[in-house]
């Protein structure tokens, strides 16, 4: 793979997955562009890269706001005059049954999660058509089937999902490339910050962080799927099942996941 001088924009690049991916990118060649809202573990992460010869531009971007996300955008395109790829990576997590969630957490994961995508997408599109790039979309296994538990995070993957598909559809001739990626479950700190019923953090791991997938092989599969102009890529043994067998036995894999979730430390299933 060679992604050298391909203009690369990640957002949610200070932490799990997104750190992961601004490390390969930047190995590999790429520009990159990285945007999140802790611009001190920006800066402190540029400063690493900078010791290996690489070179970022961090952006402070909080992508719930438009117009931050545009600036996202704009800084791509005042520094190097184009932009190749868009990876959407930013986003945040939840616990908490429908019953007991308040609708503002429901509402802050879909401005974070979808509008995010939706808003770098679209600001970003006219430059992808231009460069013939890749538009990705980090979505997760709760985009094929609804989580218990996970409602608003849920319900935010399957409308990435579905204005991917969209985007992908009407540019077949284009030369637009569209990657809807899933990851498994990745040792990261979503579940940390994962918000509860009220909204607060919900602090610590309802599950063993060891055994799952680590972002940084998270991020491989994620460039080499870009690089090679998959359609959609689904990681973990655990994840392709699920998504096979939702397809066919939708009532059975019901309740194999409510018993998966009702065996979490604190299910709220219990």
């Amino acid at each position: 793979m060679d992604f050298k001088d391909k203009v690369v924009i990640i957002t949610g690049a200070s932490s799990g997955i997104g750190r992961a991916l601004l490390y390969e990118f930047a190995r590999l060649g790429g520009k990159v562009v990285a945007g999140a809202r802790s611009f001190d573990k920006l800066k402190e992460i540029q400063s690493d890269l900078a010791k290996s010869g690489f070179d970022i531009l961090p952006v402070q971007v909080d992508v719930t706001s438009e117009t931050q996300c545009k600036n996202l955008i704009d800084a791509a395109l005042d520094k190097h005059g184009k932009i190749d790829i868009l990876i959407n990576n930013a986003g945040i997590s939840m616990r908490a049954l429908f019953k007991d969630v308040q609708l503002k957490v429901i509402k802050e994961l879909m401005d974070t999660n979808f509008w995010g995508t939706v808003y770098c997408s679209k600001y970003a599109f006219p430059y992808l058509l231009v460069s013939r790039g890749s538009l990705v979309g980090v979505s997760s296994i709760a985009g094929y089937k609804g989580l218990p538990g996970r409602t608003a995070y849920t319900s935010s993957k399957f409308a990435i999902h579905g204005i991917l598909d969209v985007i992908r559809t009407e540019n077949l001739k284009t030369g637009l490339h569209v990657l809807i990626a899933c990851p498994g479950f990745t040792s990261s700190n979503i579940r940390n910050t994962a918000r509860a019923a009220d909204g607060s953090q919900q602090g610590e791991s309802p599950r063993d962080e060891k055994k799952m997938m680590s972002p940084e092989l998270v991020a491989r599969k994620i460039a080499i799927a870009v690089y090679k102009r998959k359609r959609r890529l689904t990681l973990t043994l655990q994840g392709k099942v699920l998504v096979f067998l939702n397809k066919l036995f939708p009532h059975y894999v019901d309740k194999m996941v409510y018993n998966v979730f009702a065996k979490e430390p604190d299910s709220p299933l219990n």
